[in-house]
């Protein structure tokens, strides 16, 4: 069926499906959608599902999509991600003989060979028939220095809520007795063997805005809950408060308490050994990523200026916190007669197009290991200090990767990490000791056939003049006669980088069946630095969908495509970026993948977790903020007599960071105005939106059969 009779014959229904329910509430009448588990709500949900779902289930291409996915998903000779846990290597596998998954261990040695020997310790699968609950993993984090016990954390149906239980990986089973904390966002470390340290919903008042835990408490073995004792206390109108323990080599332990005062301003605490909190002065946008040889590895975001000293955003540094402690309120710099060495140490300076990527950077016994990032080519590179001075040396390795720190050794310097490219499979390196060398372990078998594909790297111009990097994965032979069907994917916040990864569901569902991939490095993003990210906060959020738009107009005047072949696809924050696209360039796209989306910005503070995000987009309780961001939500910014690309609209009932509320009132104000739409909400997985293989396989064909029917046909 063509996508414009595709789009008529859904309209009349759309309306039909939403009219009871737009009524009565002039200022939003389907404010009512947000009641997530509502008998009314779940009701409409039902309704839409029944009506989209045949039209993607149904359509002769799903079978082979669902298929070709689930075996990429579940595929047994995939990389089996190690996780340096004490003296075993551990890690979480799925497949379609154990669906909901089994944490399994084995030794180094082991792991490194071309059969390991596993040693199942916690089967979810087993567990979950066991309590009739839909367990989804969510890691778990073992004390130091024993690494015989952990803390499984457990998430019923996918939600970012987690219920917590001590488990013992040599008995295979939890402990009778031990810890066990209900269901709740919570953030939690040992202390010692027998205490934690933590925060969670101790009961009325404890909990943010965002509603995350505000009061970090101590809690013994042999203790309730009401008998935790208190030791730090943010704000309600914080976003939350993490305790994090470090230890360092030489047996060395600092813990640090994180008050977030927004999304990306923390300020950092010291719990002295009598458990009182000092405020450490290191600036508010910065980092932290481990301990070593008693200093505290910090990245900047922000300039700062210590002691006539200014370092730049985008600096790693090492911070004596002891030293800092004592000598953060002196007036005059410290001189170097009086300390042995400085305060503070420089690492990395940043350099223009070239940055560390903040979440990837790790301390190991003697050293700190990093991916640096090079126009958006990445490679691994550590640090050493060498008689008072840090050097960088650099990993060799692949040309326009991706580089991903896997799992850092709990004793040693050696470290897992892959490298990958947007044809080139993911292979897993390993990095023994200090010396910056790294060998290939294990390489993943070619999911689809690249051999006739060709990846540029290109440039388009913003509204402002910036120049934006975009890759494009294309046919060598690609006619450029505008007739490819090309799909554009972008995120844009938060400071998360879009990376040249090896993604076989988009190889094998996408490029091998003659579709075109670009990648867009919009601000927002992490690509070139804080800088790069901050150019679209708050009132300049506005230059991150410009950037997205010259993108598309470039391939569009390259020929490479043109709006009846082209695509969008977004998530989350990039779900936003996809509902703006919609409303401020309908005539671009022909299909826009809306998933699991910000959309109704007037309100995101009023919804779970969006209190946590004002830091990125302003505050719409606040009128001069109201501005910015009425100018752009999407929700707002439906109107009447203008035609809209038909959207795939979906998300996940059991999503508790971006609220199904948002997709589904987007979706009925869309229905209220005539226009064509799918929606569909799947009603487990939570925000990853796929809790077990074959429910993410099926997502992923409907994703493809939609864009295969609008951009394809």
């Amino acid at each position: 069926m063509r996508p414009i009779r595709f789009a008529a014959a859904l309209a009349g229904l759309s309306i039909a499906l939403v009219a009871a329910g737009a009524i009565a509430q002039s200022a939003d009448p389907f404010r009512w959608l947000e009641e997530v588990e509502s008998e009314r709500s779940l009701v409409w949900v039902s309704l839409e599902n029944a009506r989209s779902e045949p039209v993607l289930t149904g359509d002769a291409r799903f079978a082979d999509l669902q298929a070709d996915a689930l075996a990429v998903l579940s595929a047994k000779d995939r990389i089996a991600q190690p996780d340096f846990i004490g003296d075993h290597i551990y890690n979480f596998w799925q497949d379609a003989d154990h669906v909901r998954g089994v944490w399994r261990r084995t030794t180094l040695d082991s792991y490194r060979s071309a059969d390991p020997r596993w040693e199942t310790v916690l089967d979810l699968d087993a567990l979950s028939a066991a309590e009739n609950a839909n367990w989804i993993w969510k890691g778990a984090s073992c004390r130091s220095p024993a690494y015989d016990r952990c803390l499984v954390r457990l998430s019923n149906g996918g939600k970012d809520a987690v219920e917590v239980r001590e488990f013992s990986p040599d008995g295979k089973g939890f402990v009778a007795g031990g810890f066990r904390l209900a269901e709740g966002k919570q953030n939690i470390d040992w202390l010692d063997a027998d205490t934690l340290i933590l925060t969670r919903d101790w009961g009325p008042g404890s909990l943010t805005d965002s509603g995350y835990g505000r009061i970090v408490k101590i809690l013994r073995r042999d203790q309730t809950l009401d008998q935790a004792r208190t030791v730090f206390e943010a704000d309600a109108r914080h976003v939350s408060a993490s305790p994090q323990v470090y230890h360092d080599a030489h047996g060395g332990r600092l813990v640090l308490i994180g008050d977030g005062v927004d999304f990306f301003n923390t300020d950092w605490y010291v719990l002295d050994d009598q458990q009182r909190a000092q405020r450490l002065m290191l600036p508010t946008r910065s980092n932290v990523h481990g301990l070593i040889n008693g200093k505290l590895i910090v990245s900047l975001q922000q300039d700062w200026t210590w002691q006539g000293k200014t370092f730049a955003s985008g600096a790693l540094l090492a911070v004596d916190t002891a030293g800092m402690l004592a000598h953060q309120f002196d007036d005059k710099p410290v001189r170097a007669s009086t300390l042995d060495e400085p305060i503070v140490e420089t690492l990395y300076e940043p350099r223009d197009r070239q940055a560390l990527d903040r979440d990837q950077i790790a301390v190991t016994d003697s050293r700190v290991v990093a991916v640096l990032y090079n126009n958006v080519r990445g490679s691994l590179v550590t640090f050493n200090q060498i008689k008072g001075s840090w050097l960088m040396q650099r990993y060799l390795g692949l040309d326009n990767a991706s580089v991903n720190i896997v799992s850092t050794a709990d004793k040693g310097d050696d470290v897992f990490y892959t490298e990958e490219g947007f044809t080139t499979p993911t292979r897993l390196m390993f990095g023994e000791g200090a010396t910056p060398m790294g060998r290939p372990v294990k390489t993943l078998p070619a999911r689809f056939d690249a051999d006739n594909l060709i990846v540029e790297q290109k440039q388009a111009t913003s509204k402002d003049g910036t120049l934006i990097p975009y890759f494009i994965v294309r046919r060598k032979d690609l006619p450029m006669d505008g007739t490819a069907p090309t799909l554009l994917h972008a995120y844009g916040g938060f400071q998360l980088s879009k990376l040249p990864v090896y993604d076989p569901i988009v190889g094998k569902l996408w490029l091998e069946r003659g579709g075109v991939y670009v990648v867009a490095n919009i601000r927002g993003g992490g690509e070139f630095g804080p800088a790069w990210h901050e150019a679209a906060l708050k009132q300049n959020r506005q230059r991150a969908y410009d950037d997205y738009f010259a993108v598309a107009e470039a391939l569009i005047a390259d020929h490479v495509t043109s709006p009846r072949h082209l695509g969008a696809y977004g998530r989350s924050n990039g779900g936003l970026l996809m509902g703006v696209a919609m409303t401020q360039r309908p005539d671009l796209w022909n299909a826009v993948v809306v998933e699991s989306p910000l959309l109704d910005m007037m309100r995101y503070t009023k919804l779970p977790a969006g209190a946590s995000w004002i830091g990125e987009y302003g505050d719409p309780d606040v009128p001069e903020e109201a501005a910015w961001i009425a100018a752009y939500s999407p929700y707002q910014n439906l109107k009447p007599g203008v035609k809209y690309p038909l959207a795939y609209i979906t998300t996940s009932t059991k999503d508790d960071r971006v609220h199904p509320g948002h997709a589904r009132k987007f979706a009925a104000r869309l229905a209220e105005l005539g226009q064509p739409y799918l929606y569909y909400e799947n009603l487990d997985g939570g925000h990853a939106n796929g809790a077990d293989p074959k429910a993410n396989a099926r997502r992923w064909a409907m994703h493809y059969v939609y864009l295969s029917r609008q951009l394809m046909d």
